[in-house]
């Protein structure tokens, strides 16, 4: 079961958890959301508790969806230590996102740092997806002292 985060929990919920978090803004009327959600459990599934995964329905929490820029659902957005680290939207299929999700698990799998250490900095990609959008991704990239 995936926990549903609101506006009133989503500060101590994502904001303030001590591990990464998979934010899944979704919607009971999207049908692309049902299709993903199988994937999202497995995913939460093989991380245990390196990431943690909330749903947050889109329509009931109109202040995050306005926050976060939502322009289609599914939109997922990596959370760590309060920052936006990696955005997912616009998926071509199921293998992009099994792809993505591969991707971020495996970042986390190599890591041998804490969460919370300094040593870490994001770095940001813009890309321009298929229908002309434009597509901003955080990565983490661990830096030798």
């Amino acid at each position: 079961m995936v926990l549903s985060v609101s506006e009133r929990t989503f500060t101590q919920e994502v904001l303030e958890s001590p591990i990464p978090v998979l934010v899944n803004f979704e919607a009971p009327w999207c049908g692309l959301c049902r299709i993903i959600h199988p994937l999202l459990l497995q995913f939460k599934a093989q991380c245990n508790e390196k990431i943690k995964l909330v749903d947050i329905n889109a329509d009931d929490n109109f202040k995050l969806s306005t926050r976060y820029r939502l322009k289609s659902l599914p939109t997922l957005l990596l959370i760590e230590n309060g920052i936006v680290r990696r955005r997912l939207e616009g998926f071509r299929g199921r293998e992009d996102l099994l792809q993505a999700l591969e991707e971020i698990k495996l970042s986390y799998d190599k890591s041998s740092h804490p969460y919370n250490t300094p040593t870490t900095a994001d770095l940001g990609a813009v890309q321009h997806n298929s229908q002309g959008s434009i597509v901003i991704e955080f990565q983490q990239r661990t830096i030798d002292k």
